[in-house]
């Protein structure tokens, strides 16, 4: 037993100051990207949770340009963002894509010049792996109350408009002839999008953050009917797979002679994608053996119960 202790947990995992900070600042990362995540699939937006990672990796690189912590740029310009993105697309969901396509090619732009900008006139090192990549082993622990509190903010918007929010998910209609503010609704959703997608860049880097906004949530609605229970699950998934990287990625400076250890991005995502392979198999095997026709209409019981 001791010897497969060792064998996963290698010297000092427990003890690393830099593996608490990552520690908390991932697991709150990962439960907001879960919750968001979950309405973000919900709703069809994984488009625009994408275009808002490229407007996040921009902020990031002009926050590190002028000497400002990356979430600053992150969440910041991801606001930004997310408001001209429901701004311009107000009809419909052709609006949506042509406001998420306008919003993407700037985004990107804004990234290939400050990140152009930083490499040729700044002193700053890494600024694009960490900007792009992630680097949460060497976030400073003074960034977690900022996390938290940004955390705290998403969920308590996602909170307010929830149940309004899941309505006009299903039918924007009913949701509008029922007095629903869906305008108001939807930016409120937006703007936790992008806190969301900021705090994910903090965490895995801006070029890989929609891992944790979809994939732990898409897996979780293929096992989950209901959105409470897929929510739950959600937040576990995107938990487990953040805390196994972090591991994977510490345990990998000691896989070689070399000592370098690999990011802890790609353990995630690769965690991610393992996770959602393994859900399928079982949302399959669930469909080759289906349970009692009482059971069957969870799903559009919810959405009566929504509507009701």
């Amino acid at each position: 037993m001791h010897t497969v202790y060792n064998a996963i947990f290698e010297p000092g995992f427990f003890g690393s100051s830099q593996v608490h900070v990552a520690a908390t600042i991932g697991g709150l990362v990962a439960i907001v990207s879960a919750v968001t995540g979950v309405f973000t699939v919900m709703r069809g937006q994984s488009f625009g949770g994408h275009a808002l990672s490229d407007v996040s990796a921009a902020g990031g690189a002009g926050a590190v340009l002028v000497g400002l912590s990356p979430v600053i740029g992150f969440v910041g310009l991801g606001l930004i963002g997310a408001g001209v993105m429901d701004m311009i697309g107000v009809r419909r969901l052709r609006g949506r894509d042509l406001a998420t396509g306008i919003v993407l090619g700037t985004a990107i732009g804004l990234s290939a010049l400050f990140l152009y900008l930083t490499s040729t006139h700044s002193a700053t090192t890494g600024a694009t792996q960490q900007v792009l990549f992630g680097s949460i082993f060497v976030t400073p622990a003074g960034t977690i109350p900022v996390v938290a509190v940004l955390s705290a903010v998403a969920l308590a918007a996602l909170a307010a408009v929830c149940r309004p929010l899941l309505l006009a998910t299903v039918s924007p209609e009913i949701a509008a002839s029922r007095g629903v503010r869906v305008r108001a609704v939807g930016l409120l959703y937006m703007l936790a999008l992008a806190i969301s997608v900021g705090l994910s860049s903090l965490a895995i880097g801006a070029i890989l953050s929609t891992a944790l906004l979809i994939g732990p949530p898409a897996a979780a609605l293929r096992l989950a009917k209901r959105t409470g229970r897929a929510i739950g699950l959600a937040c576990l998934f995107g938990v487990a797979a953040t805390w196994i990287g972090i591991l994977l990625a510490y345990d990998s400076y000691y896989w070689g002679a070399a000592h370098e250890a690999l990011p802890v991005s790609f353990f995630v995502v690769a965690v991610v994608f393992a996770g959602y392979l393994l859900t399928g198999l079982a949302s399959a095997r669930t469909a080759r053996h289906p349970a009692a026709p009482a059971a069957a209409p969870a799903a559009s019981t919810e959405r009566n119960q929504i509507a009701a």
